[in-house]
């Protein structure tokens, strides 16, 4: 080998050499940002507290407003069909309102859900307090709810609710 070939065979390795690093550098940079990107990405421990608690307060929420429960809650006796009917419908819109800000930290399908479960039994309370007759009591109107709860699948909608906001809890643990 003479002197020329060394030379450019030593240049050549180098330029690979300078090349290969290159790479390993870039490389090393992509891995890096990835990795940050990843980081920052996950919920720190304060978000995922605070996601925690809010689902906590939403089921919470749903099961102040089932049916059953609003019932055993918020019954009076000795009073009208439509004062029960504003007793619950009141009590199902104040203990939303409560829970409200929740929704920023839930997914929208289970911010959806309560908000859907809300206007299900309002609706359900409405539907039914206006087929009872005028002079109809506040316990009419609990009975006629709790044999709807029994015939319709559609009353157990807050069992459904409470499985979505527990799923979703359970995948932040």
């Amino acid at each position: 080998m003479n002197g020329m070939d060394l030379t450019t065979t030593v240049l050549i390795i180098i330029i690979v050499l300078l090349i290969a690093g290159f790479i390993v550098y870039l490389s090393y940079q992509q891995n890096k940002r990835d990795k940050e990107e990843q980081e920052n990405q996950k919920p720190d421990q304060s978000t995922r507290t605070l996601r925690l608690q809010a689902y906590e307060r939403l089921t919470v929420l749903v099961d102040r407003i089932a049916l059953p429960n609003l019932i055993s809650r918020v019954n009076q006796n000795g009073i009208g069909a439509r004062d029960m009917q504003l007793l619950f419908t009141r009590s199902i819109k104040e203990e939303f309102d409560y829970n409200i800000t929740q929704q920023i930290y839930v997914s929208p399908d289970a911010w959806n859900a309560v908000k859907n479960l809300k206007e299900q039994n309002m609706l359900v309370i409405n539907q039914l307090a206006s087929a009872l007759p005028p002079h109809a009591t506040g316990m009419d109107l609990n009975k006629l709810l709790l044999e709807y709860l029994m015939k319709d699948k559609k009353g157990q909608l807050h069992d459904v609710v409470s499985e979505v906001l527990s799923y979703e809890a359970k995948k932040l643990l």
